[in-house]
Protein backbone atom coordinates (compact mmCIF):
# COMPACT_ATOMS: atom_id res chain seq x y z
CA UNK A 1 0.00 0.00 0.00
CA UNK A 2 2.98 2.17 0.21
CA UNK A 3 4.24 4.53 3.02
CA UNK A 4 1.64 6.41 4.82
CA UNK A 5 2.19 10.79 5.23
CA UNK A 6 -0.12 13.09 7.26
CA UNK A 7 0.36 16.54 5.82
CA UNK A 8 -1.01 19.66 7.24
CA UNK A 9 -1.53 22.46 5.19
CA UNK A 10 -2.03 20.33 1.98
CA UNK A 11 -4.52 22.74 0.11
CA UNK A 12 -1.73 25.53 0.34
CA UNK A 13 0.70 26.18 -1.93
CA UNK A 14 3.66 23.93 -1.04
CA UNK A 15 1.56 21.29 0.79
CA UNK A 16 -0.10 20.72 -2.46
CA UNK A 17 2.97 20.45 -4.67
CA UNK A 18 4.46 17.83 -1.76
CA UNK A 19 1.72 15.75 -1.76
CA UNK A 20 1.26 15.75 -5.78
CA UNK A 21 4.67 14.38 -5.52
CA UNK A 22 4.35 12.13 -2.16
CA UNK A 23 1.36 10.47 -4.22
CA UNK A 24 3.51 10.27 -7.61
CA UNK A 25 6.24 8.17 -5.70
CA UNK A 26 3.68 5.54 -3.98
CA UNK A 27 2.53 7.19 -0.66
CA UNK A 28 -0.98 7.10 0.78
CA UNK A 29 -1.57 10.79 1.77
CA UNK A 30 -4.02 12.21 4.53
CA UNK A 31 -3.84 16.10 3.94
CA UNK A 32 -5.76 18.44 6.73
CA UNK A 33 -6.81 21.87 5.51
CA UNK A 34 -8.58 24.47 7.20
CA UNK A 35 -9.47 26.50 3.59
CA UNK A 36 -9.07 29.49 5.17
CA UNK A 37 -9.84 32.67 3.47
CA UNK A 38 -6.52 34.51 4.02
CA UNK A 39 -6.39 34.61 0.33
CA UNK A 40 -8.65 33.25 -2.72
CA UNK A 41 -10.28 29.88 -0.89
CA UNK A 42 -11.03 28.76 -4.91
CA UNK A 43 -7.41 28.27 -5.13
CA UNK A 44 -6.89 26.19 -2.33
CA UNK A 45 -10.41 24.15 -3.26
CA UNK A 46 -9.17 24.18 -6.71
CA UNK A 47 -5.78 22.30 -5.67
CA UNK A 48 -7.42 19.77 -3.17
CA UNK A 49 -9.97 19.05 -5.96
CA UNK A 50 -6.83 17.80 -8.10
CA UNK A 51 -5.20 16.11 -5.54
CA UNK A 52 -7.81 14.20 -4.52
CA UNK A 53 -8.04 12.63 -8.42
CA UNK A 54 -5.73 10.41 -6.92
CA UNK A 55 -7.12 7.41 -5.02
CA UNK A 56 -4.21 7.27 -2.75
CA UNK A 57 -5.31 10.37 -1.27
CA UNK A 58 -8.32 11.98 1.43
CA UNK A 59 -8.66 15.51 2.25
CA UNK A 60 -9.97 16.81 5.66
CA UNK A 61 -11.73 20.17 5.78
CA UNK A 62 -10.88 21.59 9.59
CA UNK A 63 -9.33 23.97 11.79
CA UNK A 64 -5.88 22.56 12.99
CA UNK A 65 -6.53 24.15 16.61
CA UNK A 66 -9.82 22.27 17.14
CA UNK A 67 -9.26 20.40 20.24
CA UNK A 68 -8.33 17.03 19.42
CA UNK A 69 -9.10 16.64 15.33
CA UNK A 70 -5.47 16.26 14.94
CA UNK A 71 -4.98 13.28 17.29
CA UNK A 72 -7.88 11.93 16.14
CA UNK A 73 -6.86 11.60 12.78
CA UNK A 74 -3.48 10.65 13.63
CA UNK A 75 -4.70 7.40 15.91
CA UNK A 76 -6.83 6.74 12.98
CA UNK A 77 -4.30 7.00 9.97
CA UNK A 78 -1.51 5.88 11.85
CA UNK A 79 1.15 7.78 9.23
CA UNK A 80 4.95 6.94 8.75
CA UNK A 81 5.45 10.76 8.65
CA UNK A 82 4.05 13.85 9.94
CA UNK A 83 4.62 17.19 7.64
CA UNK A 84 3.19 20.03 9.07
CA UNK A 85 2.76 22.55 6.63
CA UNK A 86 -0.28 24.85 7.99
CA UNK A 87 -0.09 27.78 9.40
CA UNK A 88 -0.94 31.59 9.39
CA UNK A 89 1.58 33.10 6.81
CA UNK A 90 2.41 36.44 6.52
CA UNK A 91 4.85 38.95 8.10
CA UNK A 92 2.73 42.18 7.23
CA UNK A 93 -0.63 40.70 7.67
CA UNK A 94 0.57 39.49 11.36
CA UNK A 95 0.88 43.46 12.14
CA UNK A 96 -3.19 43.36 11.61
CA UNK A 97 -4.01 40.12 12.98
CA UNK A 98 -1.97 39.06 15.12
CA UNK A 99 -4.53 36.43 17.17
CA UNK A 100 -4.70 34.49 13.91
CA UNK A 101 -1.15 33.66 14.59
CA UNK A 102 -1.48 32.51 18.21
CA UNK A 103 -4.94 30.37 16.87
CA UNK A 104 -2.96 28.41 14.12
CA UNK A 105 0.17 28.52 14.51
CA UNK A 106 0.88 28.53 18.49
CA UNK A 107 -2.21 26.14 19.22
CA UNK A 108 -1.97 24.64 15.96
CA UNK A 109 1.34 23.15 16.34
CA UNK A 110 0.51 22.39 20.08
CA UNK A 111 -1.93 20.12 18.63
CA UNK A 112 0.25 18.08 16.24
CA UNK A 113 2.55 17.53 18.94
CA UNK A 114 0.13 15.93 21.36
CA UNK A 115 -1.03 13.88 18.08
CA UNK A 116 2.71 12.86 17.57
CA UNK A 117 3.06 12.09 21.31
CA UNK A 118 0.30 9.55 20.86
CA UNK A 119 0.74 7.96 17.56
CA UNK A 120 4.84 8.43 17.15
CA UNK A 121 5.40 9.08 13.77
CA UNK A 122 9.37 8.15 12.31
CA UNK A 123 9.68 11.14 11.67
CA UNK A 124 8.12 14.88 11.97
CA UNK A 125 8.59 17.70 9.76
CA UNK A 126 7.49 21.00 10.78
CA UNK A 127 7.72 24.31 8.86
CA UNK A 128 9.24 27.17 10.46
CA UNK A 129 10.82 30.25 8.22
CA UNK A 130 13.97 32.22 7.10
CA UNK A 131 12.12 35.18 9.11
CA UNK A 132 13.26 33.12 12.09
CA UNK A 133 16.64 34.41 11.66
CA UNK A 134 15.18 38.41 12.07
CA UNK A 135 17.56 40.99 12.72
CA UNK A 136 20.99 38.71 12.08
CA UNK A 137 23.04 41.01 9.69
CA UNK A 138 25.87 37.73 9.26
CA UNK A 139 25.12 36.20 5.74
CA UNK A 140 24.90 33.34 4.50
CA UNK A 141 22.16 32.35 7.65
CA UNK A 142 23.21 29.03 8.98
CA UNK A 143 21.45 26.59 11.22
CA UNK A 144 24.02 27.11 13.97
CA UNK A 145 23.63 30.62 14.05
CA UNK A 146 21.50 32.51 17.42
CA UNK A 147 18.48 33.57 16.13
CA UNK A 148 16.80 35.61 19.42
CA UNK A 149 15.60 38.73 17.52
CA UNK A 150 12.86 38.11 15.25
CA UNK A 151 11.35 41.57 13.86
CA UNK A 152 7.47 40.50 13.05
CA UNK A 153 5.08 38.71 15.14
CA UNK A 154 4.84 35.72 12.48
CA UNK A 155 8.12 35.36 12.88
CA UNK A 156 7.92 35.00 16.44
CA UNK A 157 5.31 32.31 16.41
CA UNK A 158 7.34 30.07 14.09
CA UNK A 159 10.80 30.41 16.53
CA UNK A 160 8.38 29.77 19.08
CA UNK A 161 7.05 26.50 17.67
CA UNK A 162 10.55 25.55 17.19
CA UNK A 163 11.13 25.60 20.50
CA UNK A 164 7.83 23.68 21.34
CA UNK A 165 9.20 20.89 18.92
CA UNK A 166 12.26 20.53 20.44
CA UNK A 167 11.18 19.75 24.12
CA UNK A 168 8.72 17.51 22.50
CA UNK A 169 11.57 15.91 20.92
CA UNK A 170 13.59 15.78 23.80
CA UNK A 171 10.88 14.71 26.19
CA UNK A 172 8.81 11.63 24.01
CA UNK A 173 12.04 11.05 21.88
CA UNK A 174 10.58 11.79 18.78
CA UNK A 175 13.07 12.73 15.85
CA UNK A 176 12.10 16.17 14.93
CA UNK A 177 12.96 18.60 11.77
CA UNK A 178 12.25 21.95 11.16
CA UNK A 179 12.72 23.77 7.78
CA UNK A 180 13.56 27.18 7.50
CA UNK A 181 12.03 27.79 4.08
CA UNK A 182 13.49 31.08 2.02
CA UNK A 183 10.99 32.75 -0.42
CA UNK A 184 9.73 30.13 -2.25
CA UNK A 185 7.59 30.61 -5.69
CA UNK A 186 6.01 28.83 -8.47
CA UNK A 187 2.95 27.79 -10.22
CA UNK A 188 -0.36 27.55 -7.66
CA UNK A 189 2.11 30.41 -6.02
CA UNK A 190 0.13 32.29 -2.92
CA UNK A 191 -1.54 35.27 -4.08
CA UNK A 192 -0.06 37.33 -1.12
CA UNK A 193 3.90 37.00 -2.43
CA UNK A 194 5.70 39.49 -4.36
CA UNK A 195 5.59 37.52 -7.35
CA UNK A 196 1.86 36.86 -8.01
CA UNK A 197 0.99 40.26 -6.96
CA UNK A 198 3.35 41.61 -9.38
CA UNK A 199 2.51 39.37 -12.38
CA UNK A 200 -1.04 40.27 -11.88
CA UNK A 201 -0.49 44.03 -11.76
CA UNK A 202 2.08 44.08 -14.29
CA UNK A 203 -0.39 42.11 -17.05
CA UNK A 204 -3.60 44.34 -15.97
CA UNK A 205 -0.79 47.42 -16.48
CA UNK A 206 -1.06 48.54 -12.86
CA UNK A 207 1.88 49.78 -11.09
CA UNK A 208 3.75 47.73 -8.66
CA UNK A 209 4.85 48.84 -4.98
CA UNK A 210 8.70 48.47 -4.50
CA UNK A 211 10.01 48.19 -0.68
CA UNK A 212 12.66 49.50 0.60
CA UNK A 213 13.72 51.36 -3.02
CA UNK A 214 14.61 48.02 -4.40
CA UNK A 215 17.53 47.63 -2.07
CA UNK A 216 16.27 43.89 -1.34
CA UNK A 217 17.88 40.51 -1.78
CA UNK A 218 15.41 37.01 -1.58
CA UNK A 219 16.66 33.74 -1.33
CA UNK A 220 14.06 33.13 -3.93
CA UNK A 221 13.40 29.11 -4.35
CA UNK A 222 11.72 27.28 -6.77
CA UNK A 223 8.83 24.92 -5.56
CA UNK A 224 10.10 21.89 -7.25
CA UNK A 225 13.47 22.57 -5.79
CA UNK A 226 12.14 22.96 -1.89
CA UNK A 227 9.58 19.90 -2.55
CA UNK A 228 12.62 17.34 -3.15
CA UNK A 229 14.63 19.00 -0.73
CA UNK A 230 11.42 17.93 1.90
CA UNK A 231 11.02 14.42 0.01
CA UNK A 232 14.87 13.51 0.62
CA UNK A 233 14.96 14.87 4.31
CA UNK A 234 11.82 12.60 5.11
CA UNK A 235 14.86 9.45 5.12
CA UNK A 236 17.43 11.92 7.08
CA UNK A 237 15.81 11.34 10.47
CA UNK A 238 17.80 12.60 13.13
CA UNK A 239 19.84 10.87 15.46
CA UNK A 240 22.21 11.32 17.78
CA UNK A 241 25.23 11.62 15.61
CA UNK A 242 25.88 15.03 14.27
CA UNK A 243 26.47 15.37 10.12
CA UNK A 244 29.69 18.03 11.37
CA UNK A 245 30.37 21.34 13.26
CA UNK A 246 27.80 22.83 10.85
CA UNK A 247 24.80 20.89 11.78
CA UNK A 248 22.05 22.51 14.52
CA UNK A 249 21.82 18.78 15.92
CA UNK A 250 20.44 19.09 19.36
CA UNK A 251 22.77 17.70 21.98
CA UNK A 252 19.67 16.91 24.01
CA UNK A 253 17.17 15.45 21.66
CA UNK A 254 16.42 13.62 18.02
CA UNK A 255 16.00 17.35 16.54
CA UNK A 256 17.29 19.61 14.23
CA UNK A 257 16.48 22.74 12.12
CA UNK A 258 17.44 22.52 8.49
CA UNK A 259 17.39 25.27 5.86
CA UNK A 260 15.83 24.99 2.63
CA UNK A 261 17.04 27.90 0.05
CA UNK A 262 18.71 27.93 -3.32
CA UNK A 263 21.70 29.28 -1.55
CA UNK A 264 21.86 32.14 -3.95
CA UNK A 265 20.05 35.96 -3.29
CA UNK A 266 18.41 37.85 -6.34
CA UNK A 267 18.30 41.11 -5.99
CA UNK A 268 14.31 42.25 -6.30
CA UNK A 269 15.40 44.83 -9.33
CA UNK A 270 16.52 41.45 -11.05
CA UNK A 271 13.54 39.62 -9.88
CA UNK A 272 11.21 42.43 -11.09
CA UNK A 273 13.82 42.21 -14.99
CA UNK A 274 12.59 38.62 -14.89
CA UNK A 275 8.86 39.35 -14.45
CA UNK A 276 9.22 41.57 -17.13
CA UNK A 277 11.05 39.42 -19.27
CA UNK A 278 8.43 36.21 -18.95
CA UNK A 279 5.34 39.05 -19.51
CA UNK A 280 7.23 40.61 -22.31
CA UNK A 281 5.89 43.88 -20.59
CA UNK A 282 7.66 46.42 -18.68
CA UNK A 283 6.59 47.70 -15.09
CA UNK A 284 5.50 50.57 -13.25
CA UNK A 285 7.43 50.83 -10.03
CA UNK A 286 5.97 53.03 -6.92
CA UNK A 287 9.32 52.88 -4.69
CA UNK A 288 8.77 52.71 -1.36
CA UNK A 289 10.37 52.88 2.04
CA UNK A 290 10.95 49.59 3.74
CA UNK A 291 7.77 47.89 5.42
CA UNK A 292 7.22 47.31 9.18
CA UNK A 293 8.86 44.07 10.62
CA UNK A 294 10.53 43.06 7.30
CA UNK A 295 14.35 42.88 6.55
CA UNK A 296 16.44 43.96 3.61
CA UNK A 297 18.33 40.77 2.83
CA UNK A 298 17.59 36.88 3.17
CA UNK A 299 20.27 34.01 2.12
CA UNK A 300 20.45 30.44 2.88
CA UNK A 301 23.47 28.33 3.73
CA UNK A 302 23.12 25.04 2.04
CA UNK A 303 25.96 23.32 3.08
CA UNK A 304 23.72 21.46 6.30
CA UNK A 305 21.18 19.93 3.54
CA UNK A 306 23.48 18.95 1.10
CA UNK A 307 25.49 16.91 3.25
CA UNK A 308 22.20 15.57 4.94
CA UNK A 309 20.62 14.72 1.06
CA UNK A 310 23.22 15.14 -1.23
CA UNK A 311 23.14 18.48 -3.80
CA UNK A 312 19.77 19.77 -4.58
CA UNK A 313 18.75 21.15 -8.05
CA UNK A 314 18.52 24.83 -8.16
CA UNK A 315 15.98 26.38 -10.93
CA UNK A 316 17.32 29.23 -12.81
CA UNK A 317 15.42 32.11 -11.19
CA UNK A 318 14.13 32.75 -15.34
CA UNK A 319 13.23 29.71 -15.85
CA UNK A 320 11.62 29.57 -12.33
CA UNK A 321 9.32 32.72 -12.93
CA UNK A 322 8.74 32.10 -16.88
CA UNK A 323 6.81 28.97 -15.51
CA UNK A 324 4.84 31.01 -12.85
CA UNK A 325 3.95 33.54 -15.82
CA UNK A 326 2.85 30.41 -17.79
CA UNK A 327 0.70 29.28 -15.21
CA UNK A 328 -0.73 32.52 -14.13
CA UNK A 329 -2.02 33.19 -17.93
CA UNK A 330 -3.52 29.87 -18.42
CA UNK A 331 -5.35 29.67 -15.09
CA UNK A 332 -6.94 32.85 -15.37
CA UNK A 333 -6.99 33.11 -19.07
CA UNK A 334 -4.95 36.27 -19.07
Amino acid sequence: MGRKAFVTGSAGFIGYHLCQRLLADGWQVLGLDSISDYYDIRLKQRRHAMLSQSPGFRAVEGLLEAPGLVRGLVEEFCPDVIVHLAAQAGVRYSIDAPRSYVDANLIGTFEVLEAARAVPPQHMLLASTSSAYGANTEMPYAEVHKADHQMSFYAATKKATEAMAHSYAHLYDLPTSMFRFFTVYGPWGRPDMALFKFTRAILNGEPIDVYNHGDMRRDFTYIDDLVEGIVRLIDAVPGRQAAGSFDSLSPVAPWRVVNIGNGAPVQLMDFVAAIEAATGRVAQKNMLPMQPGDVPATWADATLIEALTGALPRTDIGVGVQRFVDWYRDYYAV
